[in-house]
């Protein structure tokens, strides 16, 4: 085993703080990455310099997005960009021209104000045109503040409240062993969303009921809506906190595409037990002025800071 390093800034409050997280190397491996089951999100030998390149673009529409609407959470939409391109570009089964069909495995966004990147890659994927990003939170756009499943393609849960998705992915992970189907469930959490009680009582009962068909993985980028973690709910240990419940747990860097791939392939096989994966993120990612910055959580980007991102996400 060996341990990382990452140093995350947190803007406004003077301080840096270091994040250390243990790893095991065969779960990290960029070999250790399988094909995907029967219909794929993308071929199975696509380099990950494409992938890195798409997470570059789902980067400049977030952004571009939030600008345009005036409103919004960049920050962490921008965090959780690798996780979201690992699942839609590499792992998940699913198919952009038939979004209701019943074997493909299951993406819900439990921390639903990161909606700017979940329609940014459904959008590059194909559920729906592109130029459709530009009607972010508009009157009558099928693309509002938080998703809504029963207007927007692709889109498997309406979110709204924080600490529901767990949940929800249970009684589909659920509904998937009673219906004898083989999809998988994926959810993804914040981290300042583990404050709320409901994500404990769904993490009992996803080990209580032994299901091996979810993964829960947890954007901890160490902020939420009024600061740091540590200072609102201190959720550390975190990974330990998963163990005790009973789950498997894998911690990557999660902006690291080949870690993320790995991780995911490693706990398809896992069996008897859910399993969490805890990617070490940075709120804002990718944006200098956004990066580690609380005030970017749910503020858009004015038309000068628009132009800054884009030049740095050429």
């Amino acid at each position: 085993m060996t341990t990382l390093e990452v140093t995350v800034p947190l803007a406004g409050r003077g301080a840096k703080r270091k994040q250390a997280y243990s790893k095991a190397s065969a779960e990290i491996s960029a070999e250790a990455i399988s094909s995907p089951r029967g219909k794929s999100a993308l071929n199975p030998s696509a380099p990950l310099e494409e992938m890195e390149l798409k997470a570059k673009e789902l980067r400049r529409h977030i952004v571009m997005m939030t600008g345009k609407a005036g409103s919004g959470h960049p920050g962490g939409s921008l965090s959780a960009v690798e996780i979201v391109a690992a699942l839609f570009f590499k792992i998940l089964r699913h198919d952009p021209k038939n979004p209701k069909w019943t074997d493909r495995d299951r993406f819900i966004l439990s921390k639903g104000h990161a909606a700017p990147l979940l329609y940014a890659v459904l959008a590059e994927r194909g559920y729906f045109p592109v130029d459709e990003l530009s009607t972010l939170r508009k009157l009558n756009s099928r693309l509002q503040g938080h998703a809504d499943m029963t207007s927007t393609p692709g889109v498997e849960m309406s979110s709204g409240s924080l600490g529901q998705g767990l949940s929800f992915g249970i009684g589909v992970a659920l509904a998937a062993r009673l219906d004898k189907k083989d999809y998988r469930v994926y959810v993804l959490l914040g981290d300042g969303e583990c404050d709320e009680g409901q994500i404990w009582e769904a993490a009992m009962a996803a080990a209580h009921f032994k299901l091996d068909n979810i993964v829960a993985i947890v954007d901890h980028n160490d902020l939420q809506l009024d600061g740091p973690n540590c200072d609102i709910m201190n959720l550390e240990p975190l990974p330990q906190k998963f163990k005790a419940f009973g789950w498997h747990i894998i911690e990557v860097d999660g902006h690291n595409l080949s870690q993320l791939l790995a991780a995911f392939e490693k706990a398809r096989k896992i069996k008897g037990r859910p399993t969490a994966i805890i990617a070490h993120t940075i709120k804002g990612k990718g944006v200098s002025f956004m990066e580690g910055n609380v005030d970017f959580h749910g503020k858009a980007p004015t038309t000068a800071e628009i132009e800054q991102a884009m030049r740095e996400l050429k």
